[in-house]
């Protein structure tokens, strides 16, 4: 499975039925052409294929060549594509692209901003003159969150009943939310000992200080790729000025992570210089989706501060596993933090010191942890494909019907007023 957004449309399509979904996508190492996939077995086998498409493929007649391979009914498909700059670089060639295409057209955008200052809306100049020329070419678009609804239903309202706020899936653990604190972290105390790849020195370390196996030790960690974008180097800065508010209990920052291209492998050498193996670790492996969830879980803090970021799988995974998330306020990022009951800030002191309150005050990390797992419910993986499945149903009715009309079952609609002056549907 290559890169996030192959991850989310299989995560998807897993939860659809095999006759209403097909992968269509292009060859990622040759760019031959697109290469087509059921939802069945070749799906769980991660044969969903994300890449920059190539430039002699990059065009309308390589997609319909496609869904002619495996008989789609042109009259009665809808073509769904998961838009994000990497993937389509070339906005005026996606759009003739799209234009060309003549049956319903539904966009998935992975990264628009709304909170940019290029624009009055808050997208980026370069996303407001692509959704100018986008909007009239589709039948709808969806977004991940309710800001990037408000900037894109602000700058073009004559399009407001094309653009749909549709959640990003929330993956769910009941096995590992099951587990106590201290049950999980002793799993991943021996995962880390007998299964990881780490360094013998750093199995070692881990064996003596029994930082997972203290139940007196408060741990705030970070999961995922060792990416700078993520500023982790923060997460041991955070650990000492939280140590020096809460002088009775021993605070421990744990990054866990892998680097996997040259530029994030010079910066786990920055954060290995940084951690004390004391009270500040690093753990340079790779964690497999098993025990992503379970490290998550194991933390009794995750702690969440990046550079920028419109979107996070990493709290898809979190929010699913009872986790307690403290995080920037930034785009995407800071709206599901807020929305799912954790706690988020744009001021890293301000942060700081409600995490001191935290610490305090365990009950608060159990009502976080409740409200992680009713936002995990509400916007599973399983309820979200079938609001991509209705919207898609909807996009193929006769016209009759203004399209913007679309109502899901589960579906909110807020009322008007100065905080939403635009109305946003979320499902």
């Amino acid at each position: 499975m290559m890169c996030g957004i192959a991850d989310y449309t299989s995560y998807l399509v897993r939860e659809m039925p095999a006759e209403k979904c097909r992968v269509l996508s292009f060859n990622l190492r040759e760019y031959q052409g697109p290469h087509v996939s059921n939802n069945g077995s070749d799906v769980e086998r991660g044969l969903v294929w994300y890449g920059i498409p190539g430039y002699g493929e990059y065009s309308a007649s390589s997609i319909l060549r496609g869904l002619e391979s495996f008989g789609a009914d042109f009259e009665d498909s809808v073509l769904w594509f998961q838009h994000e700059n990497g993937i389509w670089p070339d906005d005026k060639r996606f759009i003739s692209m799209l234009r060309t295409l003549e049956m319903p057209k539904i966009v998935t955008f992975h990264t628009l901003h709304f909170q940019n200052p290029e624009t009055a809306f808050g997208l980026r100049l370069c996303e407001y003159q692509m959704l100018h020329d986008l909007l009239p070419e589709v039948q709808a678009i969806t977004v991940f969150s309710r800001g990037v609804c408000r900037a894109v239903t602000a700058a073009f309202p004559e399009y407001r009943e094309k653009v749909h706020l549709m959640r990003h899936g929330i993956h769910q653990y009941p096995e590992i939310c099951a587990l106590g604190r201290m049950e999980v972290k002793k799993k991943l105390h021996d995962f880390l000992l007998q299964e990881s790849d780490l360094r013998r020195e750093t199995k070692e370390l881990l064996c003596r200080e029994r930082i997972l196996l203290d139940p007196e030790v408060i741990i705030i960690g970070q999961t995922g790729f060792l990416c700078p974008m993520k500023n982790s180097e923060l997460l041991y800065i955070f650990r000492d000025g939280l140590q020096g508010l809460v002088r009775d209990r021993k605070i421990v920052a744990v990054r866990i992570g892998s680097p996997r291209e040259e530029v994030q492998k010079a910066y786990a050498r920055q954060l290995e210089n940084e951690a004390n193996g004391h009270d500040k670790f690093l753990l340079e492996t790779w964690l497999p989706p098993r025990m992503l969830p379970l490290a998550q879980r194991a933390f009794d803090i995750n702690f969440y501060w990046p550079s920028q970021c419109t979107q996070s799988g990493v709290l898809a995974h979190a929010l699913g596993a009872g986790a307690v998330i403290v995080g920037r306020d930034i785009e995407g990022v800071g709206e599901t933090l807020k929305e799912a009951g954790q706690l988020a800030d744009t001021h890293f002191d301000h942060l700081m010191m409600n995490t001191r309150n935290l610490v305090l005050k365990p009950d608060t990390g159990h009502w976080m942890e409740e409200k992680a797992l009713e936002y995990a419910h509400r916007f599973s993986w399983r309820n979200q494909a079938q609001k991509h499945l209705e919207l898609a149903q909807t996009a193929t009715l006769s016209t009759e019907r203004p399209f913007g009309h679309y109502a899901a079952s589960g579906e909110v609609t807020m009322a008007q007023s100065e905080a939403n002056p635009v109305g946003v549907r979320i499902s």
